[in-house]
């Protein structure tokens, strides 16, 4: 369960920064945002030599050497993220991510509390919620499931898949267990008990 606490466990940095801090952190926000750099990025750069060595596979997820379509691994960020308990990463990436790729509500509302099956996902992306279930529940992959993702995807796909599902089980734990708080932007996580609309950041 993430800390639920209004306190950061470990406080993020604050301006002013250093020009070394506040270079580092430009590089792990996207090119000309202007927005704050993220509670996130400012509590790994407590650690800057860790921070740097973690920057060069959060993009290579992210960014455009990706093998994996966007929306794919949004769906497997998105389900690992609900199922760790990452709130706060889950709303980061509904805002900055899934909406701008064309998301809907119900999908969104699905990767919180939905299942493979509904009928907001095609065949593709079933397998890939599948995929972040299995992982976070086995830390495998039944028989079953890798034949219908060898039917949709190369291998060097899956390949990226699971690392993704296993990238964001690390940022869990750091959102989670260092307090991380919520951006002031970002999508609220959805309430089990509401109807299925989600806010917009």
């Amino acid at each position: 369960m993430p800390n639920t606490d209004s306190t950061a466990r470990i406080p993020p940095l604050e301006p002013p920064y250093s020009a070394e801090i506040d270079e580092a952190l430009k590089r792990w926000m996207p090119p000309g945002s202007t927005l704050e750099p993220l509670a996130l990025f400012r509590t790994l750069m407590v650690h800057d030599r860790l921070s740097g060595r973690m920057r060069a596979v959060g993009a290579g997820i992210l960014g455009p050497s990706s093998l994996v379509e966007p929306r794919l691994r949004e769906v497997v960020i998105h389900r690992t993220c609900a199922l760790t308990g990452a709130h706060y990463e889950w709303g980061v990436h509904a805002s900055a991510f899934a909406r701008p790729l064309g998301f809907s509500d119900a999908q969104l509302r699905s990767t919180a509390y939905g299942k493979a099956e509904d009928s907001c996902w095609d065949e593709d992306q079933a397998c890939v919620f599948r995929l972040a279930e299995e992982l976070h529940q086995t830390s495998t992959i039944s028989e079953e499931l890798w034949q219908r993702l060898s039917a949709h995807f190369h291998d060097a796909e899956v390949l990226e898949l699971m690392v993704t599902a296993g990238w964001y089980h690390v940022i869990a734990y750091i959102c989670n267990g260092a307090g991380v708080q919520a951006e002031p932007w970002a999508t609220p996580f959805p309430d089990r008990g509401e109807p299925g609309v989600i806010p917009p950041p």
